[in-house]
């Protein structure tokens, strides 16, 4: 069989279907491995063509990946559409991973591009905000750490993170949910350090606003 195919192959053999073949190394010998095998080595053995040490990285962080799309496209269909593109990305881009940072923090920061080349083929119109980057920052009561929040309260949360514009909410699920400073926002995003801060301003006063109206 022709590398070309084998590609072809392996992209079905996880359901992708891609047209332009995988930039893999020609597919060696299957190599045994322990399922707790450290991620770095998965990574290895998945860039020489093993299936099965690419399933199980599938298996490890599919769960996350979706729940970072669906934060950041409030979208279920597209957090579905956009897991798979991901891992269509890992299957082309594994062999690159070479263990400088955490393999978690290197598909994290490879999703949330993702996400964003989603948002810009939609050609999603930008929103309008100020430049002024002096606004202060003043976090909504019970967003600080979503994670120790009540069930029903985080529900909430989530419901009224659904309702904020695009713009609002992209730089407060990767800002205030996610933890990158905003520079890392402006760079990711395509937008100044000044928009950045103001469209957070106004998602958390946005927010705040549709909490209250939740108690009420």
């Amino acid at each position: 069989m022709d590398p070309h195919s084998a590609t072809i192959e392996q992209d079905i053999a996880f359901g992708f279907n891609v047209s332009a073949p995988a930039v893999l190394q020609q597919p060696a010998a299957e190599v045994a491995f322990e399922t707790d095998a450290k991620d770095i080595d998965l990574c290895r053995l998945a860039a020489n063509g093993n299936l099965a040490a690419f399933e199980l990285v599938y298996e490890r962080y599919h769960r996350r990946t979706y729940s970072l799309c669906l934060r950041m496209t409030a979208n279920p269909t597209e957090a579905e559409d956009l897991t798979q593109e991901v891992f269509i990305q890992l299957f082309r881009k594994i062999g690159s991973f070479r263990g400088d940072s955490a393999f978690s923090t290197w598909l994290h920061r490879l999703t949330v591009n993702q996400v964003l080349m989603h948002f810009r083929r939609r050609s999603v119109k930008s929103e309008r905000t100020s430049e002024d980057g002096e606004i202060p920052e003043r976090p909504v009561s019970g967003t600080a750490n979503p994670n120790k929040m009540a069930v029903v309260d985080r529900i909430a949360l989530k419901n009224a993170i659904r309702q904020l514009p695009n713009g609002y909410r992209k730089v407060f699920v990767l800002h205030d949910v996610e933890g990158f400073e905003h520079e890392e926002v402006a760079r990711m995003m395509g937008i100044s350090v000044g928009t950045s801060k103001s469209q957070l301003h106004k998602a958390r006063l946005k927010l705040r606003g549709l909490l209250l109206e939740r108690q009420d």
